[in-house]
């Protein structure tokens, strides 16, 4: 069976005022508790002193008129001298109104039989505390000596009022404890505002920072730790800022680049594209690795001009300046004639209504329905099938295939751009864009391309809404 787990104050501001308030209230509890004691003790000794003092004072004024031998009369006067409760003892002699001679221990009974001195014992009667008080009488002789006489005198008196002092004294301290609860709150509170303010500004510049502010910085106060603390966050700030601007100008360099090669690439490759349509047409008659050497030339000029064509579109999505034209398009058209156009007409199954008629780019919706389809063909295995479905305000468009799917290592990367679910299948037709594209185009449109396995092969759904403007 579980403990109970006492409940633990939530939060820096309540722990700090409940170990403030904890602390202030034992403090004052165990001040109080201590001058209680002190005072105590002092009454008690005070009050026991007098009573003493009171009785040996009465014995030794009755002991000059003792007759020694003492009789019985004698003991009977020497106890009504005394007072109160008293036993007067001489041998087996006892005054007539002695208390109960049990209550005398044998402890003082002993320090009274063979001592001179007034001695007292605090001892328990039916629940209540009562002071035993003993003393011999002592008789002096002509040369000074003294000696004792042989009587006993005790004496019993009730504590009882210095007990109610007592009592007094412990609920005072008890009253102080207690008056010194709101006092300590208020000065916890006080103190926890004090440290909780650069915690706070702490917190706060921690959560500009974390919205994307780089320029939130904390004034350090004082000399403390937390002053400390707040130049080591304002130093971490610095950094990150220099780190995050020293990046972005990295990656603005990178795209600018991308966009220059791409740019000066593309004048060279248009000529490099029509000598290879030239080379294309005349290799009819060329037989052998001549031919085989050829078509590589112009697989390789083609699979190199997609490239750069990708690069291209992709460094527009970078610097922004990508935009839509939008017309009216037949969506299930559209998709038949990026088939037909690429030779998959007969390879690909297509389930799609007559017309689905939107206001998109049509060029853009072709580039990702290549893209998708080209995946599947190139990666996946037949049957491939696209279907186009209607929905309220826009269009879903599927392609599914037969292959081996997408891993769980795969389909968190499966849009990253360059990114190759096979790493040693460097040759494949694809630049390791297609995906990537496809989905920037549809979230130009204010759509998106999500991918998901299926068990038996790999599933892609484009959603485009239906275009009001263009943007």
């Amino acid at each position: 069976m579980r403990k109970p787990r006492w409940p633990r104050p939530r939060g820096l501001r309540a722990r700090l005022l409940a170990a403030f308030v904890l602390v202030t209230v034992l403090g004052a509890a165990a001040s109080a508790w201590a001058s209680a004691n002190a005072a105590s003790a002092a009454l008690v000794s005070s009050h026991q002193q007098r009573i003493t003092d009171t009785v040996a004072a009465q014995v030794e004024a009755a002991a000059p008129h003792l007759t020694y031998p003492p009789d019985q009369e004698a003991l009977d006067r020497l106890d009504q001298a005394v007072g109160g409760e008293a036993l007067v003892t001489f041998g087996d002699l006892a005054s007539a109104g002695a208390f109960d001679t049990g209550l005398v221990t044998g402890e003082i009974r002993e320090a009274v039989r063979h001592g001179d001195e007034v001695v007292a014992q605090r001892i328990t009667r039916d629940d209540r505390s009562w002071l035993l008080v003993g003393t011999p009488v002592v008789t002096t002789a002509l040369d000074g000596t003294r000696s004792p006489s042989g009587i006993e005198v005790y004496a019993l008196r009730d504590l009882a009022d210095v007990e109610r002092e007592v009592d007094g004294l412990t609920l005072a301290a008890f009253t102080t404890a207690t008056a010194a609860l709101p006092l300590s709150a208020l000065l916890a509170l006080l103190a926890a505002r004090g440290v909780l303010r650069p915690v706070r500004d702490l917190r706060d510049t921690a959560g500009r920072l974390a919205s994307g502010d780089l320029d939130a910085r904390s004034e350090p106060q004082g000399a403390d730790e937390l002053a400390e603390l707040t130049v080591a966050v304002n130093e971490m700030a610095a950094s990150l800022q220099d780190s995050m601007a020293m990046k972005e100008r990295m990656r603005a360099d990178a795209r600018r680049f991308v966009a220059d090669v791409s740019h000066e690439l593309r004048t060279p490759l248009s000529t490099l594209a029509a000598v290879v349509e030239v080379l294309e047409s005349s290799t009819e008659g060329v037989h052998g690795d001549a031919r085989e050497s050829a078509q590589m030339a112009i697989s390789e000029t083609h699979r190199l001009i997609r490239l750069v064509e990708d690069l291209m579109e992709v460094s527009r999505f970078d610097a922004g300046t990508a935009r839509l034209h939008v017309e009216e398009v037949d969506v299930a058209d559209t998709v038949r004639a990026c088939l037909r156009l690429r030779g998959w007409a007969d390879r690909v199954e297509l389930e799609a209504p007559e017309r689905v008629v939107l206001r998109l780019d049509r060029r853009r919706l072709d580039l990702i329905v290549a893209n998708l389809v080209g995946n599947a063909l190139r990666h996946g295995a037949p049957p491939v099938r696209v279907s186009v479905h209607p929905l309220p305000g826009g269009v879903r468009v599927t392609v599914t295939d037969a292959g081996p799917g997408l891993g769980e290592e795969v389909l968190p990367h499966v849009f990253d751009r360059f990114y190759k679910a096979d790493r040693s299948r460097t040759r494949t037709p694809g630049s390791g864009l297609g995906l990537g594209l496809a989905r920037e185009n549809a979230r130009l449109h204010g759509g998106d391309v999500t991918a998901a396995d299926t068990g038996s092969g790999a599933r892609f759904d484009l959603v485009l809404p239906e275009q009001e403007e263009e943007r």
